[in-house]
């Protein structure tokens, strides 16, 4: 005999736990965060655009990083801090709920292979300094940045469209504080199996994939390094690369204890933790990862303010 399972059209967000008074302590957290982010990752997609002494391949590519940073936490945040706002659960459509799911993941893919290219450019950088101009050239570095988005976009329609072909039928509550797709696959009345082992395959070939010219870079570059002679200039040479290994290792630890998984279906409260990791503190430590530690943006920052203040004075 045949069960007909009715399958949900909407999801209430249960969010985070708490009396009304935590959750308007976490709304004025967040929203702080969310503010600092958007300001500092839009600081640096304008300079980057603006000053000549930014014009490079690597600052080129930090433009686009930021502005992947302040897309992504605009996917997640937005949502969470209505929700903080409502006294009950909130509501989210089934197309709203698909959207904001293919956009998150879309937009880390995006962000997964941006980081690679940034590898490569600092190995070429590093190890091959006098034809760095010829092979970082613009063509090259608008043909990269392309690829990146194309392939972010393209990867996750599967994924997501495999998701939402499953029938949601146990219940229509999400525990979490976006559509995450391991709280998803849970409330599939469907053998997702299957759908579960493809996933973790395909985020295995897209973290691991877009690591691997990542470490394979610094092996050279770390080898490059150890290899110049006087203290200075290795200083000098791994201060070009060390805010790019610094978000590399938040960007990918915090991923990878999250989807290179062949269980997707981890505890609630550890799939928040970790998404606030990747959605609020990785976008939020962004610019001061990049510019505390690198004195050309600081100095287009201080010239960029000075500016600012002899505008306003006139």
């Amino acid at each position: 005999m045949m069960i007909n399972h009715s399958s949900a059209t909407e999801f209430y967000l249960l969010g985070f736990p708490g009396s009304q008074e935590i959750h308007h302590i976490l709304f004025a957290t967040f929203f702080f965060f969310y503010s600092v982010t958007l300001m500092g990752n839009t600081v640096i997609i304008v300079i980057v655009c603006v000053d000549k002494r930014l014009q490079s391949p690597m600052y080129f590519f930090l433009g686009h990083l930021s502005a992947l940073e302040a897309l992504t936490t605009s996917v997640i945040v937005p949502v969470m801090l209505w929700g903080l706002l409502l006294p009950g659960m909130q509501t989210i459509s089934l197309a709203g709920c698909a959207t904001q799911l293919f956009l998150y993941l879309a937009l880390g893919t995006t962000e997964f292979a941006l980081l690679g290219a940034m590898a490569v450019d600092r190995y070429v950088a590093v190890c091959n300094p006098l034809r760095y101009s010829i092979i970082m050239n613009s063509h090259a570095c608008n043909w990269v940045v392309s690829v990146s988005w194309v392939f972010g976009f393209l990867s996750e329609i599967w994924p997501v469209y495999a998701t939402f072909q499953l029938t949601f039928c146990k219940s229509n509550r999400l525990d979490h504080f976006y559509c995450d797709r391991g709280q998803l696959l849970k409330l599939s009345c469907d053998d997702t199996l299957f759908t579960e082992f493809v996933l973790f395959l395909m985020a295995v070939f897209i973290i691991v994939g877009s690591l691997a010219p990542t470490i394979v870079s610094y092996t050279y570059i770390i080898s490059t390094i150890l290899k110049i002679p006087t203290a200075s200039g290795r200083r000098k040479a791994f201060s070009t690369c060390a805010s790019h290994f610094t978000f590399v290792v938040l960007g990918y630890g915090s991923c990878l204890f999250l989807y290179v998984k062949p269980n997707q279906k981890q505890a609630a409260e550890y799939n928040k933790i970790v998404s606030l990791l990747i959605s609020v503190l990785t976008p939020f430590l962004n610019p001061f990862i990049f510019t505390l530690r690198n004195d050309k943006v600081k100095e287009a920052l201080r010239d960029g303010v000075k500016r600012y203040c002899q505008l306003f004075k006139d």
